[in-house]
């Protein structure tokens, strides 16, 4: 039987352009867009449906893709130590999510040094749980981006489970030592664990001198094959806080083609020469620049050197940065590529999903302004409404 929508009268934000129309889903499906073009590749033939949404003066956008975001951790461990069960934290995470706008979202889970979220048998865990929300039922399609964090040397065997078991669908490689990445800058390191974990300069030199060592053994070449495994998968490789044109280099001997949060617009550039991906958190974008002191987003994209937003820790900032950032003077449709498009080509799935094209899934949200802040009215995965907001619009 058909299980047919209309979304009548909206925006609708194509890969080319904006367009006043309707579109059709069947069974799932975009199987019209009529905008009243004469495009051969669109039809206007009309459509009875069995479900009709009114998008008038709202705007069609197609799902966001979120490969970068580390909301889950706190869902399911809001204070230090203080884990709730995964199963609610998941779950009710999951419907943030979709009034959120985002369709596809890969949970961001660090294999890092750790007893709580990050830890080990956690992190296993809360990718097992994935794995069956996927299977059993899933509002919104779901997978699991590895943040695997190259002095925790415990974690390797742990890491290459996960990726030839196939249950990691994205894998980065983070170096948070001192004099690295985001801690380049002398005393960063230390003054980021004194403030977090509250401890002294005596424990913190302790801290920093574990963690040198443990980096001092790190085998690079072994880290080489744990990424080559993954790319043989079809599993695209990033790179963490890239900090100069030597670590981007190094990132390429990995493999990566991402290159996430790198920290200077030369740094960002050299990425983008390089063929890479650049990947901006969407918090940068609302706040106006990084909390950080590092990359301001908004003057990378302008620069053309940055083509992939993800959340970072702050879902709802997604959706919102794509309004700022045609208010700065981007394209419409550029930055909804870039929270759409752009991070489905990362993943290889550009050609199911990722924007509002015909034959392509229908994950697609509409959404209105409320005191000029975009909110979703309606989230549609696969034709399948999982947010609707009837009346508060």
């Amino acid at each position: 039987m058909s299980n047919r929508l209309k979304i009548k009268g909206g925006h609708i934000v194509k890969p080319d352009g904006v367009y006043e129309g309707d579109l059709t889903i069947e069974n799932g499906v975009i199987i019209a867009i009529d905008t009243g073009s004469e495009n051969p590749d669109e039809t206007s033939e009309s459509h009875s449906a069995d479900q009709v949404i009114d998008a008038e003066g709202a705007w069609v956008l197609p799902g966001l893709i979120d490969i970068h975001c580390d909301a889950i951790e706190k869902e399911i461990e809001p204070r230090p130590n203080t884990l709730f069960p995964m199963d609610m934290a998941f779950l009710q995470f999951e419907r943030k999510l979709a009034g959120h706008g985002i369709t596809t979202m890969l949970h961001s889970l660090s294999l890092g040094v750790g007893l709580s979220v990050r830890g080990e048998h956690l992190v296993g865990e809360v990718v097992n749980l994935i794995a069956t929300m996927r299977q059993e039922r899933a509002m919104i399609r779901h997978g699991v981006h590895l943040r695997y964090e190259v002095s925790h040397l415990t974690g390797f065997d742990l890491a290459q489970r996960l990726i030839s078991d196939g249950l990691i669908d994205y894998l980065s490689l983070m170096d948070h030592a001192p004099g690295q990445g985001q801690y380049h800058r002398p005393g960063a390191f230390q003054r980021y664990v004194m403030k977090n974990q509250g401890v002294d300069l005596n424990e913190v030199a302790a801290i920093v001198k574990e963690l040198e060592e443990r980096r001092s053994l790190v085998d690079w070449n072994k880290l080489k094959s744990l990424t080559a495994d993954a790319r043989k998968l079809g599993i695209a490789v990033a790179s963490h806080d890239d900090d100069s044109a030597a670590s981007v280099d190094r990132s390429l001997g990995f493999g990566a083609t991402v290159s996430e949060f790198p920290l200077s617009l030369e740094t960002a550039a050299y990425a983008d020469n390089q063929g890479m991906s650049v990947c901006v958190g969407a918090p940068n974008i609302v706040r106006g620049g990084s909390h950080d002191g590092n990359l301001n987003a908004i003057e990378a994209i302008q620069s053309g050197v940055a083509d992939t937003l993800c959340s970072d820790y702050h879902p709802a900032s997604l959706l919102h940065s794509i309004f700022k950032l045609e208010t700065e003077g981007v394209p419409l449709t550029r930055a909804v590529a870039m929270a759409s498009l752009n991070p489905a080509k990362v993943l290889g799935r550009a050609d199911s999903i990722g924007s509002i094209e015909l034959g392509k899934r229908a994950d697609v949200i509409v959404v209105r302004k409320i005191r000029n802040n975009p909110l979703v009215q309606y989230t549609a995965v696969e034709g399948k409404l999982v947010h609707a907001t009837h009346d508060f619009f």
